[in-house]
């Protein structure tokens, strides 16, 4: 693939319409309600009864039980109303065909674990990279009536609780089942909290053939529920992904025809995958600028230019935050560092003053950019964020008063062949940083102590101040257990779930993620 310009991730980022016709095809026969787009509509599905796990499946029980965000987080999260008290906004990019269950059947046997995560699933049509996701939502357990808006309540009420303002929303259809989950979320973000908000963002890849009048009327339907996203002075946020794909002249008719027949006023935070190419002559039509950013924790040195940018403009900016990202089925990953991409990401929101942020992304599984908890990670990067929301919320780096440590790793080393054989593979990004083989223990300290990280016999140590310090090791096979000593005593502790292999079934090169907090030892245990 040739490479990206500085900045940018290449025309490859978001294949949606090709990846909506594949899923959403996959897809019938599915419960109602769990398609894909398809052409900038949803394929119908019907009703499919569960059927048994087959032989050699990758299995997804309910997880076992985590300490609360009060005593699992190292630091004390303010108040749900104070930090939406704050003008700086942080939301988090939720992608429809990935919610918590798409058939609501016991997790070891649901869609997810027969036709996601096996190479041989959906028919074996995503057998040639190893099937299509290697992480899904954090499993839940069968529901009773109304399960999918559930679901969905359950989603707001977890990333509310983290801090987050609400969700941008990718807008991948118009009409069809993806569209009538944006309009349950919507509605389930109104019952958990009022002022969760919902920033609709028409993804403007699947939907590159809608003319202007269709998608402003979709928009104002959906601006007639309070949890739509609005600027201060009430105008609805219309925030594009990929917004330079339809010229200036093409998005002025959707605001006209927002306000001259649906009485609704609105402005463009458009979100480019260009954004210095694109910004002074999308400038008129709005009123703040994004981009989608990268996935490399080398690749955040633009965020300062991108912002003063916007600030000559007079626009707001919402700056991209990222934990990784790895595609199977595009045959393309970003080294992340373990959680350097991440942290890097956070500062850069931080050291600029950028007005907003989108975590990129909430929950796309098929790209590995997930935030939201997982099978693999838990609440690793959900919790991770919670700290750097904080400061950037706040102003103010929220002191440590509990020991914490987060450990990080993949399952298998980067240059691994996957033992089943794959016709594609996934290849670094041109702009990305040099793969490594790490384990990173990142070390939350309430004083100065010593943090250790311990793999098939091997131990490395090192005495530490207060304050966050990662701790980077060479990967080995097996685990890896991450330790907190003070005075002799262990005061946090916690070993990955999954062990490095040397010679995986298939390719993974997502960094999978534990807290001492959520499911390892604390403190007088």
């Amino acid at each position: 693939m040739p490479l990206p310009p500085h900045r940018r991730i290449p025309p490859v980022r978001r294949l949606r319409l090709p990846l909506a016709v594949l899923l959403g095809l996959a897809l019938l026969g599915l419960v109602a309600g769990t398609g894909l787009a398809l052409g900038g509509r949803d394929g119908g599905q019907q009703a499919a009864a569960a059927r048994p796990l087959p032989q050699g499946a990758a299995a997804s029980p309910l997880p076992e039980a985590v300490r609360p965000a009060t005593e699992a987080l190292p630091f004390d999260l303010p108040a749900v109303k104070t930090l939406h008290a704050s003008g700086k906004k942080v939301y988090a990019h939720y992608f429809t065909p990935y919610p918590l269950s798409l058939d609501n059947q016991a997790p070891g046997a649901d869609y997810y674990a027969r036709n996601y995560l096996r190479p041989e699933g959906e028919s074996g049509k995503h057998a040639a990279y190893g099937g299509l996701l290697r992480d899904r939502p954090r499993p839940v357990a069968p529901g009773k009536g109304d399960w999918q808006r559930a679901n969905l309540e359950q989603e707001v009420r977890t990333a509310r609780d983290a801090g987050l303002d609400g969700f941008t929303v990718d807008l991948l259809s118009l009409s069809g089942p993806n569209w009538d989950r944006v309009k349950l979320l919507m509605a389930a973000a109104r019952t958990v909290d009022p002022g969760f908000r919902v920033v609709l963002m028409p993804d403007m890849v699947a939907l590159a053939g809608t003319d202007p009048g269709t998608l402003a009327a979709r928009l104002a339907e959906l601006a007639a529920s309070p949890a739509a996203g609005r600027f201060a002075d009430g105008r609805l946020v219309v925030s594009p992904f990929k917004a330079e794909a339809k010229d200036p002249g093409w998005w002025s008719q959707v605001l006209d025809i927002l306000r001259t027949r649906h009485g609704t006023d609105a402005a463009l935070l458009p979100v480019f995958l260009d954004f210095p190419a694109n910004a002074a002559r999308f400038a008129p039509l709005s009123e703040g600028f994004s981009e989608w950013g990268n996935r490399s924790y080398t690749a955040q040195d633009g965020a300062a230019a991108d912002v003063a940018r916007a600030k000559d403009l007079g626009k707001l900016w919402m700056q991209p935050v990222s934990v990784q990202d790895a595609r199977p089925n595009q045959g393309v990953f970003d080294e992340a560092g373990n959680t350097a991409t991440l942290r890097a990401s956070w500062q850069a929101a931080i050291d600029t003053d950028a007005d907003w942020v989108q975590l990129t992304t909430w929950n796309d599984y098929s790209e590995g950019t997930q935030f939201a908890p997982s099978l693999h990670n838990g609440y690793t990067y959900l919790d991770l964020s919670s700290y750097y929301l904080t400061r950037f919320k706040t102003g103010d780096w929220p002191r440590i008063v509990r020991d914490t440590v987060y450990v990080t790793s993949r399952t298998q080393f980067a240059a691994a062949s996957p033992a089943q054989g794959t016709a594609k593979t996934m290849r670094l990004r041109g702009n990305s940083a040099p793969a490594r083989d790490t384990v990173e223990a990142l070390a939350f300290l309430s004083a100065p102590a010593a943090v250790r990280v311990l793999q098939d016999g091997a131990t490395k140590e090192e005495r530490l101040n207060t304050g966050v310090h990662p701790l980077v090791v060479p990967l080995r096979t097996g685990t890896a257990t991450g330790e907190i000593w003070r005075d002799g005593t262990r005061t946090a502790s916690v070993r990955t779930a999954y062990p490095v292999e040397a010679k995986p079934k298939v390719q993974d090169l997502q960094y999978y993620g534990v807290s001492s907090g959520r499911t390892g030892t604390t403190a007088g245990e």
